[in-house]
């Protein structure tokens, strides 16, 4: 059987695509890609998500507002995303969570909206899809009391970059671990470290396209088909064959977000 992957998070209705969208998905679909999430920000971004899934069935789209725009959101962009949410299309909520690193949203408000990403994810049995930035400690608290409250927590983190401690308190509350481009980076070396010890039955690939582009194409524009650079330097630091970190991860994915 052919290898197959899943870029479980793009931004590709960012301005870097418009011009050649098309081509950036027969070339993801050209490196073996099956699905990529297509990832909400915005309300706004949101519905445009969910039009551009129903035309590209290469796609899966997602719904809600990150931390960073919260602040700026409509008054109704919230019941925007609950009622997008809603649709069968939509294979996850976020991205949400918490971040320290800009300040945008004041933090109580972030947590706010956090809380109601997971509490209606829980509703309709969706994913989640957690941003976290310089925030590890207040992202697993409120990870820990949804946990406590209703069981494992049906979720990814995202672009994950954090600690040892950080990884495995969210695997054991039943999240999955996304790598991005940076694992390839010669200086992150504490990031494979921590990659290295994750169970593979936990572990996700990704891209964040437009962002992050892997070695070799570090300092471009990122894209899908990229994702196959962070595989082969993720399957090295786990010590398995591409082949069969391609089979693990595409099932993760699939397990995640509920897709066929």
């Amino acid at each position: 059987m052919p290898i197959t992957w899943i870029d479980t998070h793009a931004h590709l209705d960012d301005d870097r695509f418009h011009a050649d969208l098309p081509a950036v998905l027969q070339r993801a679909a050209d490196a073996g890609l099956e699905r990529i999430i297509v990832v909400a920000t915005t309300a706004p971004d949101s519905a445009r998500y969910v039009q551009l899934a129903a035309r590209h069935p290469i796609l899966g789209a997602t719904v809600g507002i990150q931390p960073n725009h919260v602040a700026e959101a409509a008054g109704t962009a919230w019941d925007e995303v609950v009622a997008l949410a809603q649709r069968p299309d939509v294979v996850a909520l976020g991205e949400t969570g918490l971040d320290r690193h800009w300040k945008y949203t004041p933090f109580p408000q972030q947590e706010d909206y956090f809380a109601r990403h997971l509490t209606l994810a829980r509703k309709l049995d969706r994913a989640v899809v957690v941003h976290c930035r310089e925030a590890e400690s207040d992202v697993v608290r409120m990870l820990r009391d949804d946990f406590a409250k209703h069981g494992p927590v049906r979720a990814v983190m995202h672009s994950f970059t954090g600690d040892l401690a950080t990884a495995q308190a969210c695997v054991e509350m039943g999240l999955y671990i996304s790598f991005a481009g940076m694992l390839t980076y010669k200086n992150a070396q504490a990031l494979r470290d921590v990659a290295a010890k994750m169970p593979l039955d936990r572990v996700l690939v990704e891209t964040d396209s437009p962002y992050l582009a892997p070695v070799p194409h570090r300092g471009q524009r990122n894209e899908p088909a990229h994702v196959v650079h962070t595989a082969a330097v993720l399957a090295q630091t786990l010590g398995v064959s591409v082949d069969f970190l391609a089979e693990r991860t595409t099932r993760n994915a699939r397990q995640l977000f509920g897709i066929d």
